[in-house]
């Protein structure tokens, strides 16, 4: 049996979700297995695991230390680049700049190098990430692969709870810079369902069975020889959906090979679409972050095939 006393650092959150963190190899069906058993108490009373747990709660975890062991794998953190910029730090968050080429959380095919793992690397190299926590900082909002700029960050768990519902609640703004093909004079907004098959967004004018409703905002910023620098909001935030939207308007991205049908992708010698998240408002938060209300953090770290295009319309950010 083993007995564990919450501290603030882990209030605040389901007790199922702990358990998951805490027993890291267990399947969820186990652990609402023992919760059913009384297995496992909060407060010495039985739970099912949607109990919000808070500081001072005691749970017990009434299991031999063998099996307890065979379902907790000890933490590690391997040595990574660091690829990103930091914009801004403090004891809470992280916003950083994430290059083209690196993805936000670990795939298939880069398993420990992503930008997740490494700025929980920094952490670690700063002393700032114990391993022994049961909490594991993670970033918030990602961005594709080939997508560049700002990602957030929380570095302890009050932090990520509240940056997650910061975004949820609609209280950050991101806002995009591209550049299209065609010209574009007057400010609008695409409104679209969107569905994704395939890790390809489908979009429709009208409902579609399990889709979503998206809106993007856009406002050109310059126009030169029959292409158009936009200033991008977005209102919801679905898989490619600034891409897959002004496509569908018929705007291509310059050197987005995913959705440009009519195959443009012949100027700047881009590899990928151009698109870069170069800044995030927030708006009035909640108390926790209350010292961010009304702050805009802005990103001029950018790829120099970006920056050619910037220079392209003599735009500077």
């Amino acid at each position: 049996m083993i007995e564990i006393i919450i501290d603030k650092t882990n209030e605040n959150q389901r007790l199922d979700k702990y358990l998951l963190k805490y027993l890291n190899k267990a399947p969820k069906s186990f652990i609402y297995k023992m919760l059913r058993k009384k297995n496992i108490k909060l407060n010495n009373k039985k739970a099912t695991g949607n109990e919000i747990i808070l500081n001072k709660d005691i749970i017990n975890i009434y299991l031999s230390d063998d099996t307890i062991n065979s379902f907790k794998e000890n933490k590690k953190v391997e040595k990574t680049n660091q690829d990103f910029k930091i914009i801004f730090e403090d004891k809470n968050i992280i916003l950083c700049y994430k290059p083209i080429g690196l993805v936000s959380q670990p795939d298939i095919n880069n398993k420990n190098n992503s930008l997740n793992d490494q700025l929980i690397y920094y952490m670690y190299n700063n002393k700032e990430y114990d391993l022994s926590s049961d909490f594991k900082p993670s970033i918030c909002n990602r961005l594709d692969r080939n997508t560049s700029g700002i990602v957030t960050f929380g570095k302890n768990l009050k932090s990520l709870q509240s940056l997650n519902s910061a975004f949820k609640e609609d209280l950050i703004d991101k806002y995009y810079l591209t550049a299209v093909y065609g010209n574009i004079t007057k400010k609008g907004s695409i409104e679209l369902y969107h569905t994704k098959k395939n890790n390809k967004a489908i979009l429709s004018k009208n409902y579609l069975p399990n889709s979503k409703k998206i809106i993007t905002q856009y406002e050109p910023i310059a126009n030169k020889d029959n292409k158009t620098l936009l200033n991008i909001k977005l209102i919801t935030g679905k898989t490619h959906q600034i891409r897959s939207s002004l496509e569908y308007i018929g705007y291509p991205i310059i050197g987005d090979k995913k959705y440009n049908n009519n195959n443009f992708n012949k100027d700047f010698n881009l590899k990928s679409q151009f698109l870069h998240c170069y800044k995030i408002h927030f708006k009035k938060q909640n108390d926790f972050f209350n010292y961010l209300s009304n702050k805009t953090f802005t990103c001029k770290y950018i790829d120099n095939s970006f920056k050619n295009i910037l220079d392209f319309f003599n735009y500077k950010i």
